[in-house]
């Protein structure tokens, strides 16, 4: 009697354990169906004819539409046009308006004739206010003429910039069919405008109170989203612009802990468009992707090579990926993910001795490098635990059954 109650509390036992398992792998079939589809990025679609998110920190592009593709910029213009102005002129220099400035078409900060005003007064007036007339007044100040500052801006442009679609004629972005630009080229000028302080301290500017020869009033930042119209949480900076010829055109520059983002949207048909857009996109990467990093003086070894890492280096991935740093034998350190597609790539300081026989002593720590992993990943070692806990204990019961038997026996 004793020995068959033994047997099925033994069946018994079984019976839950196989269950535990059973349970344990359906968990794990849904989980990895529900990990599938997360990972499974769907694009966002847009209706602005150009477009392209940019990390600003990795330089890496999330997501373009017809990024390449020459389109008219038409005021997206003057954040070149500000960036060329602080990099080669003095703030605190006072420029004399012309008439050419005076009479400017377009939105205005309604400068005089003869009126004196300091450069960083127009360069607020030129990104706040979008004012055409400052333009011309810096263009006119710095190189003599729009015609010169439009040369000098392109070279400028190509050799300081590194960009190589974008041709201007003018600092405003007024119509002219040879003034163009793409969304990748945008991004680029943006990106490297925003290194400097001068500049973001301008660009993020809601409002400011503008007192001038002729118009005294507050000047309100044109970008909807930067100035909490269209609110939207990080917004750091923006410039809106808009001629018949061009439509509306939308630049926009937001952070976030892991992100830095640079949005642009080129040739929408309606104003709402060129936002709602840019919305989506921001939603799209901040929800989507993460951006990481590896620190300066990070050591990687490959066989008799030892390489280092000479500036914190970043880089931007899925948040579903999970990803690796893999070492080349000329230096080149892939950033690979679970399907052994690069993600970006880094070209790294070759130290070994026979390259480099005094090295030198601030590489003196090796550092370790943080990684994401997959949570799947963290799954399978939970699984796995779990099965070899219930292991353990089907073994104990199983000498405990074996030791009952043995005292009827």
């Amino acid at each position: 009697m004793s020995v068959s109650l033994t047997i099925d509390r033994n069946r018994c036992f079984v019976l839950k354990i196989w269950s535990m398992i059973l349970i344990i792998f359906l968990i794990f079939t849904i989980y990895t169906t529900q990990v599938s589809a997360e990972e499974t990025v769907i694009p966002p679609s847009i209706i602005s004819e150009a477009a392209i998110i940019f990390e600003a920190d990795s330089g890496q592009i999330l997501y373009e539409k017809n990024a390449n593709v020459e389109m008219y910029p038409a005021s997206i213009t003057k954040i070149a046009t500000a960036l060329y102005a602080i990099k080669h002129g003095q703030l605190d220099d006072i420029v004399t308006v012309s008439t050419n400035a005076r009479y400017t078409d377009g939105t205005r900060v309604y400068l005089e004739e003869g009126e004196q005003v300091s450069l960083k007064k127009l360069l607020q007036g030129l990104l706040i206010n979008s004012g055409n007339d400052a333009g011309v007044a810096i263009a006119e100040h710095l190189s003599g003429t729009v015609e010169q500052f439009a040369d000098d801006l392109n070279q400028y442009l190509e050799d300081e910039v590194g960009v190589a679609q974008t041709h201007f004629e003018n600092p405003h972005g007024l119509f002219h069919p040879d003034h163009v630009t793409t969304a990748k080229d945008m991004a680029v000028i943006t990106q490297y405008a925003m290194k400097n302080e001068t500049f973001r301290e301008i660009f993020s500017t809601k409002q400011m109170e503008w007192d001038g020869e002729s118009w005294d009033t507050t000047l309100y930042n044109h970008h909807r989203m930067l100035r909490g119209e269209i609110p939207y949480e990080g917004i750091t900076g923006g410039k809106n612009g808009f001629v018949s010829q061009s439509g509306f055109t939308l630049v926009t520059t937001a952070k976030s802990k892991d992100l830095n983002l640079i949005v642009v949207t080129l040739k929408a048909s309606y104003e709402q468009e060129a936002y709602s857009d840019t919305v989506e996109l921001l939603d799209f990467a901040f929800t989507n992707f993460i951006t990481e990093s590896i620190e300066k003086e990070t050591y990687f070894s490959l066989d008799d090579s030892e390489f280092v890492t000479v500036k914190d280096l970043s880089y931007t991935h899925q948040l579903s990926d999970t990803v690796t740093p893999e070492i080349q034998k000329n230096g080149t350190l892939n950033i690979t993910n679970q399907n052994g597609n690069v993600v970006t790539s880094f070209q790294l300081k070759d130290i070994t001795p026979a390259n480099e026989k005094n090295r030198d002593s601030s590489f003196s720590v090796q550092k370790d490098i943080q990684v994401n992993r997959s949570s799947s990943t963290l799954l399978w070692n939970t699984i796995l635990i779990v099965i070899g806990i219930v292991i353990i204990l089907s073994s104990m019961k199983y000498r405990q059954n074996r030791r009952m038997k043995s005292r009827y026996k």
